[in-house]
């Protein structure tokens, strides 16, 4: 336990009325529009919260304290990817200090660029396992003996069965693949667009995978969700494209904000 993420656990439980807090939604910028599910919001600056990033990429970046269909919920707008700053262990202090508090799920979500015909622009796509060829593990240099973590079922099956039970009463589809990271933030090439295939994947992003491997170091079930906008580069004519106000990014997120409510309800 870090004296951080110890301080910034005790500030979010200093500002909560809403009760036990079960779940936790992580927003990246251009996903911050789910962040309107938040009902009697108490919103805690990431300035506020030791440990909690403090960067360009977060300019913005806060705590929501809120509920979601009367379900007390935290939404953390705001994630550090890999290519802001050089550092893929950004999200540390944030994943350790929801460890702290208790929290039985966190839902990461994404944008991603599919490399699999069935999953086409807008869809949905919940991670069932990913590929890191990186190397850049946030886990390097962490200090403590739980570093060596076995990562079979990083995205918990339970919550993958809450998922598809949440999208179905929701009336959203959700498919589910693997998911390939690359740091980002130019685009992959058709050439690796075609080893992703090759390797089995299904998705291609920059976010996730690092949170999925603190939860996973610091015991908190993980599920991750992404909303695929684009085909990868040289498949299915695909051109992938940094701006998501396009109809296909605009469809899923709001099929997202859907499925985001019917998850929190069902516990």
């Amino acid at each position: 336990m870090t004296s951080t993420a110890k301080d910034a656990a005790e500030i979010i439980k200093s500002r909560n009325s809403h009760g036990f807090i079960e779940a936790a939604v992580i927003l990246g910028r251009n996903l911050y529009s789910v962040a309107d599910l938040a009902e009697n919001a108490v919103s805690v600056p990431y300035a506020d919260l030791p440990g909690f990033p403090r960067t360009e990429a977060t300019p913005d970046g806060q705590l929501l304290i809120c509920t979601i269909e009367g379900i007390p919920t935290l939404i953390l707008k705001g994630r550090v990817n890999f290519h802001e700053t050089g550092d893929p262990s950004q999200m540390a202090a944030p994943i350790e200090t929801l460890s702290l508090l208790g929290v039985r799920s966190i839902l990461s979500t994404t944008f991603a660029s599919s490399v699999n015909a069935n999953l086409v622009p807008s869809s949905l796509v919940a991670i069932t396992d990913h590929i890191d060829l990186k190397g850049l593990n946030p886990l390097i240099g962490a200090l403590g003996e739980n570093n060596f973590i076995n990562m079979n079922d990083a995205y918990d099956k339970r919550l993958l069965r809450r998922l598809g039970v949440s999208a179905a009463a929701a009336g959203v589809s959700v498919r589910e693949g693997v998911f390939i990271w690359f740091s980002g933030p130019s685009f992959e090439t058709p050439a690796e667009v075609k080893m992703a295939r090759l390797l089995g994947a299904d998705l291609l992003g920059v976010s996730v995978v690092p949170e999925a491997i603190l939860a996973r170091r610091f015991g908190v079930p993980f599920a991750g969700v992404a909303v695929v906008t684009d085909f990868g580069a040289g498949f299915s004519g695909g051109a992938p494209s940094g701006d998501f106000t396009r109809g296909p990014a605009v469809a899923g997120l709001m099929a997202l904000k859907r499925l985001v409510r019917g998850y929190v309800k069902s516990r």
